[in-house]
């Protein structure tokens, strides 16, 4: 694990690389073998991690369209999906 002083910032990660690196944080605290102070700075490391997977995770979704069919089944047009 990096330090939090030397890991890129929350926000310029992909949600791919986001979700790697919470992958290897959570890995670690799982394993225990962490010194206190160190969990502590890389769980919340995690948390905005978390939450940047979530905005993105958001934006994504907001972005899906269904497509809407006439009374005979053709393609129509498109609509936010889940009326979004």
């Amino acid at each position: 694990m990096t330090d939090a002083t030397a890991a890129p910032d929350v926000s310029a990660l992909s949600f791919e690389q986001a979700v790697d690196e919470l992958e290897k944080i959570v890995a670690a605290l799982e394993r225990g073998d962490v010194p206190l102070d160190k969990s502590i700075e890389i769980y919340e490391r995690g948390e905005a991690l978390k939450k940047h997977c979530e905005t993105l995770l958001g934006a994504a979704e907001n972005r899906i369209e269904k497509i809407r069919l006439d009374r005979a089944g053709k393609p129509q047009g498109t609509e936010p999906l889940d009326g979004a």
